[in-house]
Order: structure tokens, then C-alpha cells, then sequence
């Protein structure tokens, strides 16, 4: 028994290895590059992240509330189209533009440039949970959202090595989100919109990005076969 595990298991990795060299080798799948992979996932992660929210605040500056509400769907809407007719899944602007939707409703309701903002705030940290949770149950969100930047094959995804690796960004991901949404909603509760949309600036686009390619190279380095790439 202490032997048939260890070699079950290489013969598993073995026929895993075999049948992604096959489907590299028949055009089914591009081999991953951390240029290829950043280029392919990152206008989308920045279209998605950052528009809606710098179109709020430009509409509220020019015109109030409603017209930054009104502004941040617009552009929602523009990128989940765009997203579509590229023909990708966008799994991430899908989400978004349903919490939008509630976010908007609930802001126009309130009649509170506050309680719009913190909303999305309080959103990340329910996503931060899930990121921990999901790496418990060795169901990472990482790998599934990774596959809106590459196309990972559906065996693929449930093999031990890429719930593994996966398991461990969501954990590193899960606790930035909730460290990232406690400061910033300390900020929005005590100090102004300016001061806020800096916090928002600095503990996301840098922070974001240093993540984006440690989890590239990472999940690189810790899924491609040696012998394939």
C-alpha cells in the first residue's frame, strides 16, 4: 500500500503530462509565456477595474451623484459588451455589472456618495472570504478565474498540481482583499473622497499588478511540465 500510492500517482502526472503535450502539439493549446498570458488577461483586469469607478467620479464631480452613478453603469455596459463581442466568457465584468446594477440601486436609494462607495468595498471582502474559503475546500476562485487567461483544459483543472497551486494564490489574494477593504473603508468613513480615491489608487493599481505577475509566474512555474516547456 505505501508503494502504490507514490507510483499511482506518477503514472497520473505521467498521462497528464502526455495527453497537454498532445493538445500542445495539435494546435488545441499555446504554450504559456508570462508575456502571452499578462498581455491576454491585463487590458480586461484594468478596463474592468478601474473605468467604472473613474467614471463615477468624474460624473459626480460634473454633475452629482446621479450622473456619477448613471456614468459608472454606462461604462459597465460598454465593457461587458465589449468583452462579449470579443467573444470572450468575462466572467469578472458578468459579476461586476450585476453588482453594479444592486450597487446603483442601493447608492440612488440612499442618496449617498458614501454608502455607493462602500458598497463595492464591502463587496471585496466578501470576496476575500471566498478566495479563503474556496482554497479550504480545495476549490480555488484563483483557477477559476485564471481561466479567463488561459484556456486550461477541463481535466486539467482537476488534477492535485493545479489545485495546489491555485489554493495557495487564492489564500494570498483572499488576505490582500480583506486587508485592502478594512483600510479603505477607514478611510471612506473618516476621511474625504479625495483622500479615498488615493487609498484606492495605491492599495490597488500597484499592488494589483505585483500580484497579477507573481501569480503568473507562479502558476507558471508551478504547472508546466519541465520536459514540455
Amino acid at each position: 500500500m505505501t508503494t502504490a500510492a507514490p507510483q499511482s500517482t506518477l503514472v497520473g502526472r505521467e498521462i497528464g503530462r502526455q495527453t497537454l503535450d498532445r493538445e500542445l502539439s495539435i494546435g488545441t493549446l499555446t504554450k504559456p509565456t508570462f508575456r502571452g498570458v499578462l498581455l491576454t488577461g491585463l487590458p480586461g483586469f484594468l478596463r474592468e477595474g478601474f473605468l467604472p469607478l473613474g467614471a463615477f467620479y468624474v460624473g459626480l464631480r460634473l454633475s452629482g451623484l446621479g450622473v456619477g452613478i448613471a456614468a459608472s453603469v454606462a461604462v459597465s455596459v460598454l465593457i461587458f459588451l465589449y468583452e462579449r463581442r470579443a467573444g470572450r466568457d468575462a466572467l469578472v465584468v458578468r459579476l461586476s455589472l450585476a453588482f453594479v446594477a444592486l450597487q446603483s440601486a442601493v447608492g440612488l436609494v440612499a442618496h449617498s456618495a458614501v454608502v455607493y462607495l462602500a458598497q463595492p468595498v464591502l463587496a471585496n471582502a466578501v470576496w476575500g472570504f471566498a478566495f479563503l474559503i474556496s482554497a479550504a475546500i480545495r476549490r480555488p476562485l484563483a483557477g477559476a478565474l485564471a481561466c479567463a487567461w488561459y484556456p486550461f483544459p477541463g481535466w486539467f483543472r482537476q488534477t492535485e498540481q493545479f489545485k495546489r497551486v491555485y489554493g495557495v494564490e487564492s489564500v494570498i489574494w483572499g488576505v490582500y482583499m480583506l486587508l485592502r477593504s478594512a483600510l479603505r473603508l477607514a478611510v471612506l468613513l473618516q476621511g474625504s473622497l479625495e483622500s479615498f480615491l488615493l487609498v484606492v489608487l495605491l492599495t490597488g493599481t500597484p499592488i494589483m499588478l505585483l500580484l497579477v505577475a507573481w501569480s503568473i509566474r507562479y502558476a507558471i512555474r508551478g504547472l508546466t511540465p519541465p520536459q514540455t516547456f
